[in-house]
Order: C-alpha cells, then structure tokens, then sequence
C-alpha cells in the first residue's frame, strides 16, 4: 500500500507500530492543506477507538519538578502494565523553544520504556493551534493503546485552562517552603484543581509539605467544588523517594470511578467535544477571514481609520464581516 495512504497511517496506528504513531502524528501536526485532508480522513477512521484511556492533566509552578513527576508516576505506571502516553501544550515553543526537549532528556527512564511514549508539543503557533494538534495527538494515542494519557502543560496562563479542557482528572502540582504559598498561584487555577500535590516532601522539606497541604485544604474550603460527587484532596509526594506517587494515582482512579458511576465523565466528554467543535469552527472562519484577499486589501486602510478615530471600529467590523459574503 502507497505510504501516503490514510490507511497505511490507520492500520500502523491500531498495529501500535510506534515509527508509524510518530509519523501519523508529525502528518497531522503539518499545516500543508494536502495533509490536512489525510488527517481529517485518518482521525475520523482512528475515532470509534479512542476514548478508553485516562486522560490526566498536570500543571505546576516553576521548579515544582514537573518532569521528575511525571517520570516518577509514569514509570510507576508502566511496571503496572500500563501503557503511558506523555503530551505537552506549550504556545510559547514557537518563541522561546519550550522545555519540552530538555524535559524529554530529563525523563530518560520513562523513555526508555517501550511501552512510554513522550511527544513534545509542536513548535509556534497560537495556543488554539497547539492545543488542536495536542487533541488529535492524544485520540491517537488512545488508538494506538495507551489507556493513560498525560498532558502537560508547558507554558504558563490560558494552558492550564485549556488542558483542564481536554483531560478527566487535572492535578495542580504546588511547592511548600515558600512561606506565602498562596501568592504564588492564581484562584483560577485552584477552580480547576481536581486534586492539588505538594511535591518535594520529603528530608527537611517533610513538615513544610504537609503545613502547606493544610494551607491548600483550607483554602479549597472557600470555593464551591465543581462537581457534587467529588471534593478535591490535597496530598503530599516525593517524585525522588517515589512516596505518595501511587496515593496520587489510586485518586486519579477513585475520581474516575465516581465520574463513571454518576454519569459525570461521558458529559464532561461530550461538553468537551463540542467545545472542541465551537473552537474549531472559530479558528476556521478567523483563518477564512485572514486569508480573504478583499479583507487584506481593505484591512490597512480600515485600520489606520479606527486608530485616528476617523472611523468606528462597529462600522469598520460591520464592513470587513460583509466582505466574507461576497
């Protein structure tokens, strides 16, 4: 069969043929309209196997020691049987060249595993796009059998929300010893929490670890949980001393489970589709709207005339929206 043929891609994918998952995934990641098409095409074939993995998401405030807690945790994993697949939404690699590679090389053990596999985020672009490839990413993944996706967010502000977006169980990873702990992250991200793990607890550090796991708790107290079947638990861990990584694990399990049983997880799947869905449509028309050669034509002139105040930013959208139309 022709190499470029959707089903070449299909078929190594469900054969978990791990050369073929990475090409699948660099084809889906290009922006080349022919390769869109294949992927749309692959995607769409890959779907009706997806959807079984744990999709768990990770944040953490800098130097919290993020990659030695997914490779704690991940490693953890694959000696049970899983199969761990390790994702990363980093907008900023574009600018700044991400950590992500440097976290791929800091995370040896696990990928090393034959049954790990870590893919950085594509580089450049605007969050939307890499938060995109990022979803696509992990369904195929899941079709090719990893049954526990981690998605880790690499850069800072709207990421976190949007991995929270895409994922089941969003664990916030904080440090203790700060003094003002709470300073140093924002309510939003603390709404998001399904659980919070202070890391490093361990030697010295043990008993700031659990003074902060009491500041946390009581700083969850003033907000109203999500979801009525689940209060999201402060815990304690050492990535080093691999103590409380399984406690971790058996909540992600414990969250599922009632999610499961109330009916909680299929919505949140669906409101997670169509969310998806309303994202795309949004980014297509503003591609649409960018590419239109009478908008790029007027665009300038238009421009300058809201900037003078010559022209009213209400009449000049009005005009560039109805250049669309024609």
């Amino acid at each position: 069969m022709n190499s470029e043929h959707p089903q070449h891609y299909i078929d190594g994918v469900l054969g978990q043929d791990r050369r073929l998952v990475s090409k699948t995934i660099t084809l889906i990641e290009s922006s080349l309209a022919s390769h869109q098409q294949t992927a749309r095409i692959i995607i769409d074939a890959l779907l009706p196997h997806t959807g079984n993995a744990v999709r768990f998401g990770i944040t953490g405030v800098p130097g919290v020691g993020k990659s030695t807690f997914i490779e704690s945790i991940g490693t953890t994993l694959v000696a049970d049987d899983h199969r761990v697949a390790v994702l990363a939404v980093d907008p900023s690699s574009g600018r700044t060249g991400g950590s992500v590679m440097a976290d791929k090389t800091r995370m040896e053990r696990l990928s090393a595993e034959p049954n790990a596999f870590i893919r950085p985020s594509p580089s450049g672009g605007a969050l939307g796009g890499v938060a995109r490839k990022t979803r696509e990413t992990m369904l195929i993944c899941e079709a090719a059998g990893y049954d526990v996706i981690i998605v880790e967010t690499v850069g800072v502000g709207q990421s976190e929300t949007t991995v929270a977006s895409m994922v089941d169980f969003f664990l916030v990873l904080m440090l203790a010893g700060a003094g003002d702990e709470l300073q140093g992250i924002k309510k939003g991200i603390l709404e998001l929490a399904d659980a919070i793990a202070i890391t490093k607890a361990d030697g010295d550090n043990a008993e700031n670890a659990r003074k902060a796991a009491r500041t946390y708790e009581n700083a969850l107290h003033f907000l109203r949980p999500s979801s009525p079947t689940w209060t999201p638990p402060v815990l304690t861990c050492s990535a080093i001393e691999k103590s409380g990584i399984r406690d971790i694990w058996e909540t992600v399990l414990s969250h599922r489970r009632k999610f499961h049983a109330s009916g909680e997880l299929k919505l949140k799947r669906r409101q997670q589709a169509l969310a998806w869905m309303w994202s795309l449509i949004e980014e297509g028309l503003r591609s649409r709207f960018n590419q239109n050669p009478e908008v790029k034509k007027r665009l300038p002139k238009l421009t300058r005339g809201v900037e003078r105040g010559t022209t009213a930013p209400t009449l000049a959208a009005e005009e560039l929206l109805f250049l669309l139309d024609n």
